[in-house]
């Protein structure tokens, strides 16, 4: 697979999480403010940056597996443990839509990354 380079592969998980922010700020009527949209995304901004720093993902920005998986694992699990510290509280509800969400978004742009790569090479 042809390496993509790593800030586009960096943006489209930002906008992963942001997405998922502006979702689900919106569809609980609390988006009010830009600083409490700032203040949901923190700490899954931080969940997603050490999991890019822990997979050394710009090695394989792109690769679902393990790189997708694990950069997704890792701003999942860190953000939903640093979020009481953000914006206060834990449901295990929340978890699983974010979960869900993230793994849609996130590994599923990587899915769609190799699966175009893989018809150029093939035509």
């Amino acid at each position: 697979m042809q390496k993509l380079p790593v800030w586009p592969a960096v943006i489209a998980d930002l906008v992963c999480v942001l997405a998922f922010t502006l979702v689900g700020t919106a569809s609980h009527a609390s988006a009010g403010s830009a600083g409490h949209v700032v203040a949901v995304a923190a700490p899954f901004v931080i969940g997603l940056a050490v999991g890019w720093l822990a997979t050394r993902g710009w090695l394989a920005p792109a690769q679902p597996w393990p790189t997708g998986v694990a950069i997704w694992f890792a701003t999942a699990a860190l953000g939903l443990l640093l979020r009481p510290l953000f914006t206060g509280g834990f449901a295990w509800s929340f978890s699983l839509v974010t979960a869900v969400f993230l793994a849609l978004t996130m590994i599923g742009w990587r899915l769609l990354a190799a699966l175009a790569q893989r018809r150029r090479q093939t035509s």
